[in-house]
């Protein structure tokens, strides 16, 4: 015990002398998530600009118009030039533009079949995504005005109407995010993930900055020459401070800002700090793997971008290649998603997570594989250093 509190003693020394490693965890966190809880703050995008060329000017297109103005997720920019329309949209001033061609409403007066042309800028994807909906349930809402209004010509009831026009109805429940919130949809998982990557990166840099500034043999003195002493002494400052950080995250959530929460946040905090651990061991792997502080860094770097792709919570990894899935079992936030999807919209406790609570547990197991690397590099320091 004398021996771990020398070495938790030295390194908060280090981190005192060291403003990277402030800066890099909580600056870094804080930053993130005022950035993307104000980013998000709304909900659901809106407003999102929709260019309009009616080259019909009658009462149905205007009608149309401003009845796709009036949706929450649209506002109308009028053009008459449909290529000023489309140089707005690749550059980036409007997400799509639909034209209304001329004739639109005689053709419906006379029984044939207009075509409205639309235009969708998809390298924005949630905006692109989003009026594609738009327009595409606005074009549905006018068909179906149209086809209600020749069948009331032709004496039908309204019961008998409906079933024409829409002979399934649809009974919809979002099940967890009612309200269809893009933050509650991402950032419950994106912050934890921003964190994740703080936690390999701090990890690789603390334990490799030993083998750049040639300190790792003191520290070994400090450990009395136990390699496993060292690196629990040293990690244990940083197991505290990003879990302190974690929790404090999962509170801002699901109790100030009241993301939904079937389950309990007591798990919550769980589901965080095995994260935390797991991302520290797998930062610890990647140092021994790579006992140089900048290739460690980068390979650090990647699989934590890497971590965010394949996650699921962007695009189900059940779409994923069958390669690729396989693969995504081996970054932590993927097992935090799971838990995290099991407590916090089903509420399933125990029964629901503990398998994923298992693999985060396995991440510790693997610095054991390399850490005699690790303790070669730090006693004889016979890896390059810049």
């Amino acid at each position: 015990m004398k021996q771990l509190v020398k070495i938790v003693r030295r390194e908060l020394l280090i981190i005192l002398k060291r403003p990277v490693y402030i800066l890099a965890s909580v600056g870094v966190l804080i930053v993130n998530a005022v950035f993307y809880i104000t980013f998000m703050k709304d909900g659901l995008p809106h407003d999102l600009p929709i260019g309009l060329v009616d080259e019909d000017h009658s009462s149905t297109s205007r009608t149309f118009a401003r009845e796709l103005d009036g949706t929450q997720l649209g506002k109308v920019v009028y053009y008459d030039d449909i290529h000023l329309a489309r140089e707005h949209m690749e550059t980036g001033r409007i997400t799509s533009f639909i034209v209304i061609p001329k004739g639109f409403n005689a053709d419906i007066q006379a029984f044939r079949q207009p075509h409205i042309s639309y235009y969708v800028n998809s390298l924005y994807f949630v905006g692109g995504a989003l009026a594609y909906k738009d327009i595409l349930t606005m074009v549905n809402l006018t068909n179906g005005a149209v086809q209600r209004q020749v069948l009331r010509l032709k004496g039908m009831n309204e019961r008998e109407i409906m079933g024409r026009i829409q002979p399934i109805v649809l009974d919809q429940h979002q099940i967890g995010n009612p309200a269809v919130n893009y933050g509650v949809y991402l950032n419950g998982v994106l912050l934890p993930g921003v964190l994740e990557m703080i936690v390999i990166l701090i990890t690789i840099y603390a334990v490799g900055s030993e083998l750049k500034y040639g300190t790792s043999k003191h520290l070994l003195k400090t450990a009395g020459g136990s390699v496993e002493m060292a690196l629990l002494g040293k990690l244990l400052p940083y197991n505290i401070i990003f879990t302190v950080l974690g929790i404090a995250l999962e509170l801002l959530l699901f109790h100030w800002l009241k993301y939904p929460l079937k389950g309990h946040i007591g798990w919550m905090f769980l589901d965080i700090l095995l994260l935390v651990s797991a991302s520290e061991a797998l930062g610890l792997f990647i140092v021994e793997l790579f006992p140089v502080l900048r290739l460690a860094i980068s390979v650090g770097a990647i699989i934590s971008v890497l971590g965010f792709s394949l996650a699921g919570f962007s695009l189900p990894v059940e779409a994923m290649p069958p390669y690729v899935q396989g693969f995504s079992a081996v970054f932590p936030l993927r097992h935090y998603y799971l838990f995290h999807v099991q407590e916090t919209i089903w509420g399933s406790g125990f029964a629901g997570w503990w398998q994923e609570s298992v693999h985060l547990l396995l991440f510790l197991f693997l610095p054991f594989t390399l850490i005699g690397r690790l303790g070669h590099a730090y006693k004889y320091q016979d890896y390059e250093r810049n």
